[in-house]
């Protein structure tokens, strides 16, 4: 019988513990499935952007060479942050001054000139930190592309090319030159091409292993055109059978799935294949990436209209992060198309003529601007990653998320310190606090600053009042436990 008498210190309950006892057994596989499939984010580092290049021009220094590039083009067509923030159209960048009224001041009293001028703070903090990224680590991740970007060969030529690139990824191991994630992309696992994908895979891994003895730290596959999840599933036990021939750890090969064709968002059964892909991949699959042009043209959208924003892309981000929510696979957007480079180029030693040079700086600003603009609209949609195509675009690639972070800095900061005061008290007290999720997503926030550079820990650390070691932990749950004890 249910107890209905009360006290002060015992409250009167009308279920007693031998009826929600059998109801919370049954719920127990449904909570284990949930932790199981829904882990949530790891709280590893993810890039904000991944560089494809062809695998036939890939060398040990690329990643150097392709941040040199992006300097010179932000020295040639922006050489202060007025210009670069015109260029892009960041907030107040119309209202700027002159950048000489502005120096003294925004290197020796910041604060005040962030107090005042925020535009004049933001614009200048984007355009230094993109200066010391371009120049500490212009590219975040790599991928040597043996698809689009490398086309048909004979099969002798891709054969030589899938040793050279595994022996330079092997010296850039050596030399330290690579970027924080590298890895290569094959072709699909179609019926016309799966042997040949697969061929070029074998032998870059037997190369690379047996030149280094073992994979770069963030070795990453990428897997186009899916269109079964038999491919995705004989994918991963190709992956296995590598492991084991070269004495690499269990699931040591990880990937990511293109998500670039029809069949991946309804199948012939009338589903989405994407949350199948996570158990295809017998746990290995690590990101899904948007290929926005296959998937766009396979949907017979001209190539004028072929655009990140375009409403059906709006709709396949939609799909991709529902799908992968909660599960742990980081998501990334595609790439914008139209590069920033100039219409001219001077030939022999004839110096451009003002309207050239002109026309030159124009071109560049124009393609900076979608760009830019492309990026915020993934970061403000939830990703925070994307591809780049030109070295160039690195400039706007990190301005766009510089910007985003700094921008919204505050309001993160003054959310995060007081839901960590608040959670922290509640659970003193003996309180069940049950709202963690929203608390590693603010934490997430300046996790993801840190890591691209936007913001240094110190910083983050004076604004949030979490100490350095409760940030390093990447945990909102650990610093509460923390905080308790």
């Amino acid at each position: 019988m249910a107890d209905t008498t009360a006290t002060s210190s015992d409250p009167r309950t009308s279920l007693s513990a031998d009826v929600l006892a059998p109801i919370a057994e049954r719920l127990r596989p449904a909570h284990a499935e949930l932790a199981r499939r829904y882990p949530g984010d790891s709280g590893l580092r993810q890039p904000v952007h991944t560089v494809y290049g062809g695998a036939h021009l890939f060398t040990a220094e690329t990643a150097a060479k392709l941040g040199e590039v992006a300097l010179r083009s932000l020295e040639e067509y922006a050489p202060d942050f007025v210009t670069l923030a015109k260029a892009v159209g960041m907030p107040g960048a119309d209202r700027l001054a002159e950048i000489g009224g502005l120096d003294a001041a925004l290197v020796n009293e910041p604060a005040r000139v962030r107090r005042e001028r925020p535009d004049a703070w933001l614009a200048h903090a984007v355009y230094t930190r993109v200066r010391d990224k371009l120049t500490s680590e212009p590219v975040e991740d790599f991928r040597l592309d043996y698809e689009d970007g490398y086309g048909v060969r004979p099969d002798a030529e891709e054969d030589a090319h899938a040793a050279a690139g595994a022996r330079e990824v092997a010296r850039g191991m050596r030399e330290r030159t690579l970027p924080p994630f590298i890895g290569i992309r094959i072709k699909p696992l179609t019926a016309e091409l799966h042997a040949r994908s697969l061929r070029t895979l074998d032998i870059f891994l037997t190369t690379l292993v047996g030149e280094a003895g073992h994979l770069p730290e963030r070795f990453v596959l990428t897997l186009p055109k899916i269109q079964a999840t038999e491919q995705v599933t004989a994918f991963a036990e190709v992956l296995g059978q590598l492991e084991g021939r070269l004495h690499l750890e269990n699931r040591a090969l990880r990937f990511e799935a293109m998500v670039e064709t029809p069949q991946n968002i309804v199948d012939a059964s009338g589903r989405t294949m994407l949350p199948s892909l996570i158990d295809a991949a017998q746990g290995r699959l690590v990101a899904a990436h948007i290929g926005t042009y296959d998937y766009t043209a396979s949907l017979n959208i001209t190539a004028s209209y072929q655009r990140m924003r375009h409403v059906v892309c709006d709709f396949l981000r939609s799909v991709v992060q529902l799908s992968f929510a909660g599960t742990g696979v980081w998501i990334s957007d595609g790439s914008t198309n139209v590069m920033p480079v100039p219409l001219h180029r001077a030939f022999e030693g004839k110096a451009l003529t003002d309207r050239q040079t002109a026309e030159n700086r124009a071109s560049v600003h124009k393609a900076w601007r979608m760009h830019y603009e492309d990026v915020r609209h993934s970061l403000a949609s939830g990703f925070y990653q994307g591809w780049d195509l030109h070295p160039a675009q690195l400039v706007t690639r990190y301005a766009a998320v510089f910007a985003f972070f700094l921008a919204g800095v505050d309001a993160q900061a003054a959310r995060l310190k007081n839901f960590v005061e608040k959670a922290a008290q509640a659970t003193l007290v003996g309180d069940v606090f049950d709202d963690a999720a929203t608390g590693q997503g603010l934490l997430n926030f300046f996790i993801r600053a840190i890591n691209c550079g936007a913001l240094s820990e110190e910083e983050a650390v004076a604004m949030t009042g979490v100490t350095l070691d409760e940030l390093q932990t990447r945990s909102f749950v650990k610093i509460l436990e923390g905080r308790r004890k």
